[in-house]
């Protein structure tokens, strides 16, 4: 495997942190085998990038995952599965053209102020999709209305959330963290023993929901670390 280094930028998360980003190199595009073995390591996709931060000042970025086995829902998490058990869960292993539009309003109502606005149909395709990837799609519904989608990649030995977007008037469901039970549930189902969560940035408000899944793992100091509190 080959990797290269970003040059130094401004974080999108920390702004007064510059930032550098690990990126998977190689000629020929990773296996979902390989991807398992990379996301193991504290990388993540975003479309066909497999990256992983590589900031020479800061090591605010953990990679975090939920041993779902061991996931123990709090009393805030069971009402929010309570609150939305009206809707209607159906898994696609296909994205579809009733996702986007969706996606757009989400992005450009919540997301205004960050890297991903405006959206468009292509920023879209080149985050969520990827042709060595299979991602399934978490869809949530109010009778027949889609109100939520959450992209989770399907890999040889855990899930990985990818991405959630959800119709912003359903802001008071919590549909951010309903996604990941979600997800922890189908975890569960395909015998999957880890869910993926992305990165938890303790000083980032915007990231700090991922710490509210009890016990979870952390990768630092080249392992990952059991956690069973809040940190931050």
């Amino acid at each position: 495997m080959k990797f290269g280094i970003t040059p130094a930028s401004t974080c999108n998360y920390l702004p007064d942190q510059d930032e550098q980003i690990l990126v998977f190199m190689s000629e020929t595009p990773p296996t979902k085998i390989d991807y398992d073995l990379l996301i193991s390591a504290g990388f993540r996709r975003s479309g066909t990038q497999v990256y992983r931060p590589h900031c020479s000042a800061c090591n605010a970025c953990e990679p975090i995952r939920l041993p779902v086995s061991e996931f123990v829902p709090s009393k805030s998490q069971k009402r929010i599965i309570k609150r939305n058990q009206d809707l209607r869960i159906l898994i696609s292993e296909t994205d579809k053209p009733e996702y986007y539009p969706l996606y757009e309003t989400y992005i450009n109502q919540r997301h205004n102020d960050g890297s991903m606005y405006p959206a468009t149909l292509e920023q879209y395709q080149g985050f969520i999709l990827s042709p060595w990837d299979s991602a399934l799609f978490i869809e949530m519904y109010i009778n027949d209305e889609l109100i939520g989608v959450a992209v989770t990649d399907n890999l040889p030995s855990s899930l990985s959330a990818l991405y959630t977007f959800f119709a912003p008037k359903q802001q008071q469901r919590s549909l951010g963290t309903f996604a990941i039970l979600q997800q922890i549930e189908l975890a569960k189902s395909l015998n999957k023993p880890l869910l993926y969560l992305g990165y938890q940035i303790d000083s980032c408000q915007k990231m700090s929901y991922k710490q509210n899944f009890l016990p979870h793992e952390r990768f630092f100091d080249n392992k990952w670390q059991l956690i069973t509190k809040k940190t931050g």
